[in-house]
């Protein structure tokens, strides 16, 4: 049953844009065209920035809302770049909401087809607020200028289910022409939702997701009774975004697509076995995390590795967008499942990537591949992000080993490291909203205070251990020995993850950035450049995991300057708006420091909220001290001038802790400075001004915290 309607007229894309954005309101069933104006090009870009803009100015300005409030709204859109067919990693979507598990705005990229098909659709953003009063199914038909909302409450809420039903129904001679959004029960009962963004692979006739799972936004769009978005588009050229220069574009897309298939598979191999290839680097050089991060290595990681996966992934081009080369995205096919209501079917599994891989296997000390295959696919069916998910389990499971909770306290469930079942079941509970599943749904922050609460937990030890800042769960890198990554964990505007800013190998493995300033830089840089990615709707692997044969000449290689030039000619192609590497970080200041502000406006984006777990900065435990005693005994000596010699475990954990907590903060100091912050972490009136981001409310807000 069709519950609105509104057509609109079509028309092409101009140099990446169509200039209007779509909002639903759910609560009146009432849909709306909005004009994308000069200025806000000029200032946010697309993607992430027009979302921010959007949601920014969508909020009631007199109070803070929370994150199931029905003003709060899911912001998708695509990017001015995105959508190109012979450009690689061209493809993302990224979703902007207020998060269920930090209380403040919270980003998430994504593959699939869903964000150009937005966009050649008509729209280059999409904004949803309020909630319907049902299940309700959100359609936008881009081949005859239609948007509908559309009665969902006998559609099933499980993903696989759900996009291939849908898939099938609008897709009806051409299911390459639909792409669905949709969630899972999963997201109903836990704050960690993820969104499933769907394509249809022609070569395997089936229909394939990848996640937009960080914050919970999945949670949002359950929480509004969404039960899917769907965008139907026919008519995908490789104009179909009308560039400012095509034949610019035609010369440097193609270029860059060769030295991909030329590089890769001397390289990482993406194409054939994807992230995978990262488990034996994460183990050879200790950061892989094992039980809650304690340990950053194990015998049995080799049962996760790249060769495990190359056997049982099916083979064939797996690129989540038309024309990628990188073409990272596997998969399992016709795997059996052994638990579960789904129980003896044989299902198609999109992944498992690395942080999969880490997150529900060597974090929680399991090392079955088939496990982690098995817990992939419920994750994504039932809605549930896998890095939130492993980091709380991985949480859990030490608390049980310490004696802070107990198998009355988890209804049974023996959550010792290692323990598959134990972990099966959770996420098996939290598909129902039942049992200790529920409690770990919850999150790492809010398993902390219910621990203390509950069961007189020392506060001080579960901040320590509880793997999570500003609410988000960490993903899956141990940060130990490398202080440019605690703070690109820390000072992410989002928390933990590493899109912002990935410096472990440079810092710590090649040690090319020693000093506080040379780490400040890098951590200026990296997640500008990162940033600007999320703007234009790209994905960041071309850029940084197929490295050209003569990056170590140029000067400053860890940029990998020859891929950022190839993207300063790929932004003129296609809007016509010459630029160059400076312009492009400072299209990001612009918006990385407004969403910085953003923060504020929602109680965040102080100093305070870009502390970290002591675990990510070092040895908590006397076990963790003890299995790298040579390491840290020498440390205390050159670094901190402390002998360890007859002194105890305890003393030589305090002296370390002094020490390594005392250049955090300095970091800290270092990077609000580079940014041009001031030593709260607030960005100054100055900087504000220089960016043009001095709108009226802006300013007002922060001079409140200069």
């Amino acid at each position: 049953m069709t519950i609105a309607e509104f057509s609109y007229q079509l028309g092409a894309v101009k140099k990446g844009y169509n200039n209007r954005t779509l909002h639903v309101d759910l609560a009146d069933s009432r849909i709306t065209s909005k004009a994308v104006s000069d200025r806000m090009r000029e200032i946010f870009i697309g993607g992430r920035g027009f979302n921010l803009w959007l949601l920014w100015n969508a909020l009631p300005k007199d109070r803070i809302i929370k994150w199931d409030d029905p003003e709060n709204e899911i912001c998708i859109a695509c990017g001015p770049l995105g959508g190109t067919t012979f450009f690689p990693g061209s493809g993302k979507s990224i979703a902007t909401s207020i998060s269920p598990l930090t209380n403040s705005v919270m980003d998430s990229n994504v593959g699939g087809y869903f964000g150009p098909y937005l966009k050649f659709s008509g729209w280059d953003a999409l904004e949803i607020q309020g909630k319907a009063k049902d299940e309700t199914l959100l359609v936008i038909d881009g081949d005859v200028g239609r948007v509908t909302l559309v009665d969902a409450k006998e559609l099933p809420s499980e993903t696989h289910l759900l996009s291939e039903l849908l898939t099938e129904e609008y897709g009806k001679g051409n299911r390459r022409s639909v792409s669905v959004v949709s969630s899972g029960p999963g997201a109903e009962h836990t704050r960690f939702g993820c969104l499933n963004f769907s394509w249809y692979d022609s070569q395997r006739k089936a229909v394939r997701t990848k996640q937009a799972g960080r914050g919970g936004i999945g949670s949002v769009f359950r929480n509004k009774r969404l039960k899917a978005i769907l965008a139907k588009f026919s008519n995908l050229k490789a104009d179909s975004n009308h560039p400012a220069d095509d034949d610019l574009l035609r010369q440097v897309g193609p270029a860059y697509n060769n030295e991909i298939r030329a590089l890769d598979p001397k390289q990482n191999e993406m194409a054939i076995v994807g992230t995978t290839h990262l488990v034996d680097i994460m183990d050879k050089f200790d950061l892989l995390p094992t039980h809650n991060f304690k340990f950053g290595s194990h015998p049995k990681a080799s049962s996760l590795n790249a060769e495990v996966y190359r056997r049982k992934f099916h083979p064939g081009f797996d690129g989540c967008w038309v024309g990628c080369t990188v073409a990272c995205s596997h998969l399992v096919k016709d795997f059996e499942l052994k638990t579960g209501p789904f129980k003896g079917e044989r299902v198609l599994v999109d992944g498992p990537e690395y942080e999969t891989i880490a997150g529900l296997g060597s974090n929680c000390g399991i090392f079955d591949a088939d496990h982690v295959i098995e817990m992939n696919f419920y994750c994504d069916t039932y809605g549930l992000y896998t890095i939130s998910f492993g980091t709380a389990t991985a949480f859990a499971m030490e608390c049980f080993e310490l004696g802070i909770i107990d198998k009355k306290a988890t209804g049974g469930l023996n959550l010792e490291f290692g323990n598959e079942e134990g972990a099966m079941e959770l996420v098996h509970q939290m598909a129902t909203g039942e049992g200790f599943g529920a409690v770990v749904g919850q999150g790492v922050r809010r398993m902390k205070q219910l621990f203390a609460d509950r069961y007189g937990a020392d506060s001080n030890l579960l901040q320590d251990i509880g793997m999570e800042a500003k609410g988000l769960e960490f993903s899956e890198y141990v940060t130990k020995e490398s202080l440019a990554q605690q703070g690109g964990y820390g000072l992410a505007l989002k928390g933990p993850q590493h899109d912002e800013a990935w410096l472990i190998f440079l810092d710590m493995v090649q040690g090319l950035i020693p000093t506080f300033k040379q780490k400040a830089e890098a951590l200026h840089w990296f997640p500008m450049f990162r940033t600007w990615f999320s703007l234009n709707g790209l994905c960041k692997l071309p850029w940084n995991d197929i490295i050209p044969e003569d990056n170590r000449k140029r000067a400053d290689p860890s940029k990998i300057l020859g891929h950022v030039e190839n993207y300063v000619s790929f932004f003129y192609g296609v809007t016509g708006r010459k630029v160059s590497e400076s312009d492009l970080i400072f299209m990001s200041e612009r918006v990385y420091n407004f969403q910085r502000i953003f923060n504020l406006r929602m109680g965040f984006g102080t100093r305070e909220h870009d502390s970290i777990p002591y675990r990510a900065v070092g040895p908590v435990t006397k076990e963790e001290y003890a299995s790298r005693v040579a390491r840290y005994d020498k440390q205390l000596k050159d670094k901190v001038g402390f002998d360890p010699s007859g002194k105890s475990i305890e003393e030589k954990l305090l002296a370390l802790r002094k020490h390594r907590e005392g250049e955090y903060e300095a970091l800290k100091y270092a990077v609000y400075q580079r940014r041009g912050w001031n030593s709260n972490g607030v960005p100054t009136l100055q900087k504000i001004r220089e960016l043009g981001i001095g709108f009226p409310d802006v300013i007002g807000l922060v001079e409140q915290f200069q």
